[in-house]
C-alpha cells in the first residue's frame, strides 16, 4: 500500500463526504427510514457512502471494500481491506446534535493500521499520517492544501481520578456498573467514533463499550487511537480487538490509554 496516497485519498473523500452530509443536515427536513436491522438511515448516509466508495474503488481497485451501506460487501472473507462508515452517529445526525462522523480505515491482517475520523459539524478532523502517527488537523480543511496538524498522544492517566467518556445514545446500566469499578474524576458523553478520538487526544482516559457495534463503527477511531499510543481490547479477555470477524460484528470492548489499570468484567 502507498500510504502517502492512502492518506491523501482518505482525507479528500472524508472532506467531500462531510460537505454533502452538512448540505443535507442544513435542510429544513430530510427523510429517515429504517434498515432491515431497524437502525435508521438517511439520504446523508447514502450520499456519503456513494462518494467514498466510488473514490476508494477508483484509487485502490484491488483492495476489498466493506461499507455499512452496501449489504453485499458484508459477506467478504477478508483480513486486509478498506472499511467505511460514511455517517457514524446517524441518531445524533437526526437529532441535530452534531456528534456524527465520517469514518474510513485500512485494515491489514486484522489490525486497523490507518484511519480518518471527520466530525464536520464539530469541525474536528483526526487521522493517521503516512507514517501511522495520529494527528488532528485544524481548519479550514482545504481539499488541496493540508492545514496545520497537531500530533496526538494519549494521556498519562491518574488511576485515582480517571476521565471517562461513554456513549451518548447507547448508555445503559451495565456500562454504568462497569464504570463504577473505577475512580472517576470526570465523566462525559459523546456520540459516534468521536469517543476514540477523545481518548487519542488525552481528553479522556477510558471508553468502555458494552453494546452492539460493527467493525465499520470502530475501525477508523481504533486506528487513530492506536496512532496516538492507545489500545482497544476485548471486554472479556483484554486481548486486542481484531477485524475481519464473521459478519464484521464486534464483541464488547474497552478503548483506553495504556496507563489505565483495567478492571475485570
Amino acid at each position: 500500500m502507498d500510504y502517502d496516497k492512502l492518506t491523501t485519498v482518505m482525507r479528500d473523500l472524508a472532506l467531500q463526504a462531510g460537505d454533502k452530509i452538512m448540505e443535507i443536515y442544513a435542510a429544513d427536513d430530510f427523510a429517515v427510514r429504517a434498515k432491515s436491522d431497524a437502525s435508521p438511515v438517511t439520504a446523508a448516509d447514502e450520499a456519503a457512502d456513494a462518494i467514498i466508495s466510488a473514490g476508494l474503488h477508483a484509487a485502490f481497485p484491488d483492495v476489498p471494500l466493506v461499507t455499512e451501506e452496501q449489504a453485499a460487501s458484508h459477506t467478504q472473507d477478508v483480513s486486509t481491506f478498506l472499511i467505511v462508515d460514511p455517517l457514524d452517529g446517524t441518531k445524533e445526525f437526526i437529532k441535530r446534535r452534531g456528534d456524527f462522523t465520517v469514518n474510513i480505515a485500512y485494515v491489514v491482517d486484522g489490525v486497523p493500521e490507518r484511519g480518518i475520523v471527520y466530525a464536520p459539524a464539530k469541525e474536528r478532523l483526526f487521522y493517521t499520517d503516512a507514517a501511522g502517527h495520529a494527528v488532528e488537523e485544524t481548519g479550514p480543511f482545504d481539499k488541496v492544501t493540508v492545514g496545520e496538524t497537531v500530533p496526538l498522544s494519549v494521556s498519562n492517566p491518574d488511576n485515582n481520578a480517571l476521565l471517562v467518556v461513554a456513549s451518548k445514545s447507547h448508555r445503559d446500566e451495565a456500562t454504568d456498573d462497569y464504570i463504577n469499578k473505577y475512580s472517576v474524576r470526570d465523566m462525559r458523553s459523546a456520540g459516534s467514533s468521536l469517543k476514540f478520538c477523545l481518548v487519542a487526544t488525552g481528553e479522556a482516559d477510558l471508553y468502555p463499550r458494552l453494546g452492539r457495534t460493527m467493525e465499520w463503527d470502530t475501525a477508523a477511531g481504533h486506528a487513530v487511537l492506536a496512532g496516538a499510543g492507545g489500545e482497544v481490547v476485548r471486554f472479556d479477555s483484554h486481548t486486542p480487538l481484531r477485524y475481519g470477524k464473521p459478519g464484521f460484528a464486534n464483541p464488547y470492548f474497552i478503548a483506553h490509554a495504556p496507563g489505565v489499570v483495567l478492571e475485570k468484567p
